[in-house]
């Protein structure tokens, strides 16, 4: 039980609580007596309860193929399944409705992409300067990136696509392929946009990517999420004083937009409490994967960080009117148990891969995957 104690990472652990606890205390200063404080704390138990579990876990049997292949295939057609049969929330189906709960399997599906380029990667490191692992790689990551597209849930697509191109930087491809590949792809859109999309396509395309021209319409949301940023002043409003939320001009202020309530009540000396917490949660998971025992461990540690990192930049940018509205949530601070328990699954996996790090000479590492 000591040695078991003494692997995890302590610091990790106590940057996450206090962000956990922020999000709960924006929740309940929403509306007194609201079902998400109490929904959310349930389900911050049974996260940690994963988490503390999985921390036990020798995971050396992710190195398998089979096994991650395995594990692709089943959430691929749990995608497919749920095209069919998922229930439709708020225009995209993107839940199986199980009675008591609801389960949205694109927020675990991020771990298993992950995993499925830790893999590839892994396997092919000496090698990976060849074009033909971009393309490869592009497809493992494709398959279901189309198919949470087509829910609609253009969110966690997006992030199935970071996640994809920041393991891309990082396993050491050529660079110069890369940009060839996303230069054809610029060249694409560019024919596209010319010659055969509408105007009022066009228009659509050029709403999404700035909300803010139409904040009557489409930018409504993320002209009220910028209200409240920006009343959030040096030290905010105070806990349950936030106007936005608490009248409800802000929408999804439990989830998409949490981040503006949690500033308008706390202000931008508490943001930037949240991006220190938030940095070193960032800093712990890339520490553990510096020592991973072998490469699939240290690509699967900095895959963890780049979708959190993901999500956080994402999420704010949303949040202040840079980027689209897609609905993507932020790791610990939103409402919700899919995302909570990816999480935490996540980083218990990581917990579990530390039980069996190697010492190794970081400079060497920092060489080898970063070219510096």
């Amino acid at each position: 039980m000591h040695s078991y104690v003494k692997n995890l990472d302590w610091i990790l652990i106590l940057a996450v609580i206090p962000l956990l606890v922020a999000g709960l205390l924006t929740m309940d200063s929403f509306v007194h007596n609201n079902p998400f404080f109490g929904k959310q704390l349930l389900w911050i138990g049974i996260s940690l309860g994963i988490f503390f579990a999985l921390s036990a876990v020798d995971f050396r049997f992710l190195r398998q193929t089979g096994v991650v292949v395995s594990l692709f295939l089943v959430f691929c057609l749990l995608l497919v399944a749920l095209l069919v049969a998922g229930s439709v929330v708020k225009g995209a189906r993107s839940w199986f409705d199980l009675g008591a709960f609801s389960f949205q399997p694109s927020d675990l599906l991020k771990l298993v992409v992950i995993l499925m380029l830790a893999k590839y990667f892994s396997r092919r490191h000496i090698e990976i300067a060849h074009v033909r692992h971009i393309l490869l790689s592009s497809v493992y990551a494709g398959i279901p990136f189309i198919l949470v597209f087509l829910q609609p849930d253009f969110g966690s697509a997006i992030i199935i696509f970071c996640i994809w191109l920041g393991m891309i930087i990082v396993s050491g491809v050529s660079k110069k392929h890369l940009a060839l590949v996303f230069l054809i792809a610029l060249i694409s859109f560019g024919v596209l946009w010319a010659f055969v999309f509408h105007d009022y396509q066009k228009a659509r395309i050029l709403t999404f990517l700035h909300p803010l021209t139409d904040i009557h319409g489409a930018g409504y949301n993320a002209y009220q999420s910028t209200i409240a940023v920006g009343s959030g002043g040096l030290f905010g409003k105070g806990v349950g004083y936030g106007t936005q939320s608490r009248l409800k001009f802000l929408p999804e202020y439990q989830t998409d937009f949490i981040f503006a309530a949690f500033v308008e009540e706390w202000g931008f000396v508490g943001a930037l409490g949240f991006f220190f917490l938030f940095g070193v949660v960032i800093w712990r998971i890339l520490a553990n994967a510096l020592v991973g025992a072998t490469n699939f461990e240290m690509l699967y540690g900095m895959g963890l960080a780049i979708f959190f990192m993901s999500h956080f930049v994402i999420h704010i940018g949303i949040n202040i009117g840079l980027l689209p509205v897609t609905g993507t949530t932020i790791p610990f601070l939103s409402y919700g148990g899919s995302h909570l328990l990816t999480e935490f699954t996540g980083l218990g996996i990581l917990m579990g891969m530390r039980r069996y790090a190697r010492p190794a000479h970081r400079d060497a590492m920092r060489n080898e995957f970063f070219g510096i």
